[in-house]
C-alpha cells in the first residue's frame, strides 16, 4: 500500500494541533464519540498551556493511501523535535495563522524543511474568523515558497472547512516513501519507556523490515535486542505483523536501562547489519539548572525520573552536582527557559517529585594560566581568570512596523545590535545579535511588554564573544553561600548584588544576634544589608528598684549574643532557597 509521510509545522499556537484533530475526524481515525480537543498532546502540561510540547505521530487511511503524520511543538525551545521529526518524513504543512500572519519559527520552520529536502504544502489556518488581511497573508506565504497565491490552502481546523482538499494535496504533492528490499535499516526518532514492554524506540524504516522476534542491533550501543513487538500510531500503540521499508512506527525493546536506546540511532539486523544512517545534529543545551531533592524526594528518584524523561527528550543533558547547602543534585542542560518550566512541570506532574532549583547559567569558556575551561555554574569559576569568551546569539525578530523604534530601544537594555530590517507582508523582519546569558533576563517578556504582544523571535547559536564576566558572591554572617553564586556581568554586578542582598534580608528570619548579608565581587564587598537582632525584654519582670540591676542583665544578654554570633553560621532554610531561586 502507497504511504506519505509527513509533518505539520508551524509558529506556537498556530493551530497545528486544532488542524490535526480535523485529520483525525476527517480520516475517520477516531470515533467523534472518542474525539477530544488536542487528542494527540497527550500531556497534562500540553493542555494546561495550550501547546504542543512533544511530537506526535499517527497513522491515518485517506483514499486508500497510507498517511503517517507526525504533530510538531511551535516553540523554538523545541526546535530540536522538529528537526527529529522532519529527519522522518518527505513532506510538511506549513500552517501559518491568517490573524497573526508570518512569525519568526514560520521562517525558521521553513529553512529547517528545506535542509531536509522536504516537499512543503503552504496553508493558511483560521479563515472561518473572516481575518482582515487574509489576502495578503495568502500573497506573503506564496512569495516565501516561491509558489502561486492558488496553490495556498484556505482552512479552518475549527471547523473542518479546507481539511479534505489538503489531505488531497498531501496525496497529489507529497512523494511516496520507497518501497523496497534490503538489510534493516530504521532511524530511531523517539522513544518512550513502557512499564511492561520496557522502552520503545519509535521508528522510520529506511530499508529492509523487521517483526516482533527479530534479533537487532542498535548500532550506536552496540546492544543486541529480541524484538517483543512492532506496531503503529493509530493513534494508540496498535500491534502489527510487520514495519517495512517507508512505514513509521516503533519496536517493544524489553530494554530496561534507559541510556541503551539513543534518538539518532539506527537499528540495523544481526544477521546483516547495515550501515547507520545519518543521524541529525545533537542539540545543544544553552542554559543550565541545577536540581536538589526537596526533602519530601529522594536524589535515587530525581535521577530515574530524569533518565525516563531523556528517553524521549533527547536535548536534556544531565551530569553529577553537589551543594554544600542542597546536597546532591543533577545538573541540566536545557534548550532554552521553557524547555526547563516544562522538564520540571514534568517531574511534578508525571513523578510527583519535589525539587530545588538552582539560578539558570550558560557555558562560558575561560582561559586560565593552567589552561582553557568551560564553566556553567558560579562556583565552578576560577580564582584566576585571563579572559573570558560568552556565547552569542543571532536573533529574528517579527513586529508590526509600529512597533520596530520600541524593538530598537530595547538594544540598549540587552546588548543587541540590530543588523538589518526587511518586509515579510506586512511585518518587518529585524536581524539582531546579542549575548546569550540576555535571553534567559526576561527577554522575551520584554519583548511581548513593548509590542503589545504582536512581536515573535527565534534564534540560533552565533559564535562567542570576549566579555567582562565575573563572579558574584553572597555572604552570610561572612561565610559563602555557594548555592547563591552566580556569574554576572562586571557591569551589572553591583546592581545585581544590592537587589540580593535586599531580597535575603525580607527572607531570612531573625536569629538572637544580627546578620550581615553581603555581596562580593573580586574580594570587595559592593553590597550589604543587616537583619537586626532579635529583641527579648529580658527586665521585664522587674518592677522599679535600682537602674544598675537591669544594665547586669542587659550586659549578660549581650555578651550572650556576641557567643551565639561567633559559635553559629546562618543557617538558610529550605523555604528561602526556594523564594530567592525563582526566577
Amino acid at each position: 500500500m502507497s504511504t506519505r509521510n509527513f509533518v505539520i509545522i508551524a509558529h506556537i499556537d498556530h493551530g497545528k494541533s486544532t488542524l490535526a484533530d480535523r485529520m483525525l475526524e476527517v480520516t475517520e481515525t477516531v470515533e467523534m464519540r472518542k474525539m477530544r480537543a488536542q487528542y494527540l498532546d497527550q500531556l497534562d502540561l500540553e493542555r494546561e498551556r495550550g501547546i504542543t510540547i512533544k511530537m506526535a505521530p499517527v497513522r491515518m487511511q485517506w483514499k486508500g493511501v497510507t498517511l503517517n503524520l507526525i504533530d510538531t511543538p511551535g516553540h523554538s525551545d523545541f526546535s530540536y523535535e522538529v528537526s527529529r521529526a522532519l529527519q522522518a518524513v518527505e513532506g510538511a504543512v506549513l500552517l501559518v495563522d491568517a490573524t497573526k500572519g508570518i512569525q519568526a519559527q514560520t521562517l525558521s520552520n521553513l529553512r529547517s524543511a528545506r535542509a531536509a529536502g522536504l516537499k512543503i504544502i503552504g496553508a493558511v489556518n483560521k479563515v472561518d474568523m473572516n481575518p482582515a488581511h487574509l489576502d495578503d497573508t495568502i500573497i506573503a506565504l506564496a512569495q516565501l515558497l516561491d509558489q502561486d497565491p492558488s496553490d495556498i490552502h484556505k482552512i479552518s481546523g475549527k471547523t473542518g472547512d479546507g481539511v479534505p482538499a489538503l489531505l488531497d494535496s498531501v496525496l497529489e504533492r507529497v512523494p511516496a516513501a520507497e518501497e523496497g528490499d534490503g538489510s534493516l535499516a530504521a532511524l530511531v526518532f523517539d522513544s518512550r519507556y513502557d512499564d511492561h514492554r520496557g522502552i520503545l524506540a519509535f521508528v522510520r524504516v529506511e530499508t529492509g523490515s523487521v517483526r516482533a522476534g527479530d534479533d537487532v542491533v542498535l548500532h550506536a550501543t552496540g546492544a543486541k535486542v529480541r524484538v517483543k513487538e512492532v506496531g503503529t500510531f493509530a493513534p494508540h500503540l496498535t500491534p502489527g505483523k510487520v514495519l517495512e521499508t517507508g512505514q513509521i512506527g516503533y519496536l517493544a525493546t524489553g530494554l530496561k536501562d534507559t541510556g541503551v536506546v539513543r534518538i539518532g540511532d539506527t537499528v540495523v539486523s544481526s544477521v546483516k547489519p547495515a550501515q547507520p544512517l545519518p543521524g541529525y545534529r545533537q542539540p545543544e543545551p544553552v542554559v543550565f539548572i541545577a536540581f536538589y531533592p526537596d526533602e519530601s524526594t529522594s536524589f535515587d528518584d530525581l535521577e530515574r525520573a530524569l533518565a525516563k524523561l531523556r528517553l524521549n527528550d533527547a536535548a536534556l543533558v544531565v551530569s553529577p552536582d553537589s551543594n554544600e547547602a542542597l546536597g546532591r543534585g543533577l545538573k541540566v542542560g536545557f534548550l532554552g527557559q521553557l524547555h526547563f518550566e516544562i522538564t520540571a512541570g514534568r517531574l511534578e506532574r508525571e513523578f510527583g517529585l519535589s525539587v530545588i532549583t538552582s539560578f539558570p547559567s550558560i557555558a562560558y569558556r575561560v582561559k586560565t594560566p593552567a589552561g582553557e575551561q568551560v564553566v556553567t555554574q558560579g562556583d565552578e569559576w576560577p580564582s584566576e581568570v585571563l579572559q573570558a569568551w560568552q556565547p552569542m546569539i543571532a536573533l529574528e525578530i517579527i513586529a508590526p512596523p509600529e512597533y520596530v523604534n520600541a524593538v530598537s530601544q530595547m538594544g540598549g537594555r540587552y546588548d543587541m545590535e540590530t543588523h538589518a530590517f526587511n518586509n515579510i507582508g506586512d511585518s518587518i523582519l529585524i536581524e539582531a545579535r546579542m549575548p546569550l546569558s540576555e535571553l534567559i533576563r526576561d527577554f522575551d517578556d520584554q519583548l511581548k511588554s513593548v509590542t503589545a504582544g504582536y512581536a515573535s523571535f527565534t534564534y540560533e547559536p552565533d559564535g562567542e564573544e570576549v566579555a567582562q564576566l565575573v563572579k558574584l558572591e553572597v555572604l552570610l554572617a561572612g561565610d559563602v553561600e555557594p548555592a547563591l553564586t552566580r556569574i554576572v556581568r562586571k557591569r551589572d554586578a553591583e546592581r545585581e548584588g544590592r537587589a540580593m542582598a535586599e531580597k535575603l534580608k525580607e527572607l531570612l528570619p531573625k536569629q538572637q544576634f544580627a546578620q550581615a548579608i553581603q555581596a562580593r565581587v573580586e574580594g570587595k564587598i559592593i553590597a550589604r544589608e543587616t537583619i537586626a537582632a532579635m529583641k527579648k525584654d529580658v527586665t521585664g519582670y522587674l518592677y522599679g528598684g535600682d537602674r544598675s540591676r537591669k544594665m547586669k542583665l542587659w550586659k549578660k544578654q549581650q555578651r550572650g549574643k556576641e557567643r551565639l554570633k561567633a559559635a553559629g553560621s546562618v543557617s538558610v532554610p529550605i523555604e528561602v532557597f526556594r523564594e530567592i531561586l525563582k526566577k
